[in-house]
């Protein structure tokens, strides 16, 4: 690589081309004294010109060690002084201006189409719904571009190149398909580029060793990879990047990384008292055993404590009614509007058959205190979700078929063997079915923990695409908003769905004819039907209304 500096020759200008080294070849310029280090860089000024041609300079090298006076890479040679008498360029410290150098070569300035990748999962349309750049603007390599929005999750575009935005293919909430445009970057950036001649500040040379101590301090100890928009947020929420772990390419930090983080720190944080720190999580035999243990040692009794309802007892009017609209409006159907009505189309070629039941969850319903007590000493909102989780996932265990799932011709099927059970969450981005991963695996408290943390994202609008793929059998729990019964949609390619009524305090007669108030839920199950038959599902569901009547012995199958 070489730089062009300008030097005046009695009143003339004049251009040498200077090698720039970096600091591990600068003895190059020693090669003629062996000195490791010297005070002036000589350039032997030679006017060799034949008769009618103008006057070529060519130059030759020279140095002394007496000052210390450092050419490196992107350093500027402090001054030039031409003694033209002798022919000698010499190079030295005082005189009181500086010069930068110019890169010789070209910018590239070439337009480049940054077309849509694809993100997983089959997607090949997504909804633009925000740019973070307009026309014109600089951006960077990993600098965020747009958001867009595909019909499972939302996903962060990021910049591919150097340059300046010279397109937007789209507007927002324009439909993108994956492969095609989505913006144009003129590419500038070809190396750093300099002003020839721009005048510098003086500033003192700086000895080499003190030199390469000094830039050993200003660099960081870890370099997180990760976008700007990640780090404005660390900044706003005061995390040090380096402690989060990364998900992405090559352990890349992700927003999704980030924001599970600062979920789980809040958590965390809103769980330990200024004195007293809550203690760790238990081992999975411990938080398995614990909460179920007391029940062997307590007799069921006929009075039921009362339960709080997670559904009104009447519904409230609002405040105000809708205004009323004397024209009819169209819009496109797109995002989780257009995953909806691609998946459930792809359901309806399934042939269902339902089972129903009902449960009761006197004996649980009376253990919710303890459960709640007991996980919050770790920062965790406990409910009944993650018990009919893990029983599920216990029940499958015996039932490894109805964790399977099917290829499009049901030609094929697959035994899953983690149990990534999916949860339907009514979020703000509408129904979104996140799923809870390797369940068989996790304690009760993990469970709920993880529960935790996709509720949470669900508030936020920030469910990514891992959390929602990869699911193998799903429940709903449609007794949060109301309704007893329901008729799930088997979400393919698994082959079972299980939907949960609301707790309802019902009369009901124990073993001995007195009636007594059970706490009753229903449960509405759906199969394929081309690969699960009746006999199964109902042995399932008995097995995992068992775990759930029965806490001592959902205990007791914990692993």
């Amino acid at each position: 690589m070489t730089m062009v500096s300008r030097i005046h020759v009695q009143g003339s200008l004049q251009f040498l081309r200077i090698p720039i080294f970096t600091r591990a070849t600068s003895n190059f310029f020693h090669s003629g004294c062996g000195a490791q280090s010297c005070s002036s860089l000589s350039i032997k000024h030679h006017q060799t010109a034949s008769p009618g041609t103008a006057a070529r300079p060519s130059a030759n090298l020279s140095c002394s060690s007496q000052q210390a006076t450092q050419l490196t890479s992107n350093k500027c040679i402090s001054a030039y002084k031409l003694n033209s008498t002798r022919g000698i360029c010499n190079i030295s410290s005082s005189t009181p201006h500086l010069l930068r150098f110019l890169h010789t070569s070209k910018p590239n300035n070439k337009v480049v189409e940054f077309l849509l990748a694809d993100i997983g999962e089959g997607i090949q349309e997504v909804i633009v719904k925000e740019w973070f750049v307009q026309e014109g603007d600089t951006v960077e390599q990993f600098d965020n571009v747009c958001e867009v929005q595909s019909d499972k999750a939302s996903v962060t575009i990021t910049s591919r190149y150097d340059g300046i935005v010279a397109k937007l293919h789209y507007e927002v909430d324009d439909t993108a398909y994956v492969g095609k445009p989505l913006i144009d970057i003129q590419v500038t950036k070809d190396g750093d580029s300099y002003t020839m001649g721009e005048e510098l500040p003086e500033q003192e040379a700086i000895p080499l060793a003190t030199e390469a101590k000094d830039a050993s301090v200003d660099l960081p100890s870890v370099k997180v990879l990760t976008t700007p928009a990640v780090r404005r947020i660390a900044k706003e929420n005061n995390i040090n990047l380096a402690l989060v772990q990364g998900t992405g390419k090559d352990g890349r930090l992700m927003k999704e990384d980030l924001l599970n983080y600062i979920a789980k720190e809040g958590r965390v944080r809103a769980s330990t008292s200024p004195s007293v720190a809550a203690p760790a999580p238990p081992s999975v035999s411990t938080a398995a055993a614990k909460p179920f243990a007391a029940a062997v040692e307590q007799k069921p009794t006929a009075a039921v404590t009362a339960v709080e309802s997670t559904v009104p007892s009447t519904t409230p009017l609002p405040a105000s009614l809708p205004m009323v609209h004397g024209k009819d409006r169209t819009e496109t159907i797109k995002g989780f509007q257009k995953a909806m009505v691609r998946s459930m189309t792809q359901a309806l070629k399934v042939p269902h058959f339902g089972y129903c039941d009902e449960i009761d969850l006197t004996a649980l319903v009376g253990k919710k205190k303890e459960f709640q007590e007991l996980a919050s000493k770790y920062g965790i909102r406990f409910s009944f979700m993650p018990v009919f989780v893990k029983a599920a996932s216990l029940a499958l265990l015996h039932f490894p078929v109805l964790n399977a799932s099917v290829d499009a011709n049901c030609e094929n099927i697959t035994y899953k063997a983690s149990h990534n059970i999916g949860i339907a969450m009514d979020t703000v981005n509408g129904l979104l079915v996140p799923n809870v991963k390797e369940v068989q695996s996790k304690t009760l408290l993990e469970v709920a923990q993880e529960i935790n943390r996709l509720q949470e994202l669900g508030a936020k609008g920030a469910i990514g695409s891992a959390d929602i793929s990869n699911g193998t059998f799903t429940i709903s729990n449609i007794g949060s908003i109301g309704g007893t019964y329901a008729k799930p949609v088997i979400m393919h390619p698994e082959v079972a769905i299980g939907a949960f009524g609301k707790i309802q305090k019902l009369p009901r007669f124990d073993s001995n004819g007195v009636v007594f108030a059970a706490h009753i839920m229903q449960v509405s199950w759906a199969a394929d039907h081309r690969v699960i038959d009746g006999a199964t599902m109902a042995r399932f569901s008995n097995m995992w209304k068992n775990f759930l009547e029965n806490p001592t012995l959902l205990a007791l199958y914990m692993k």
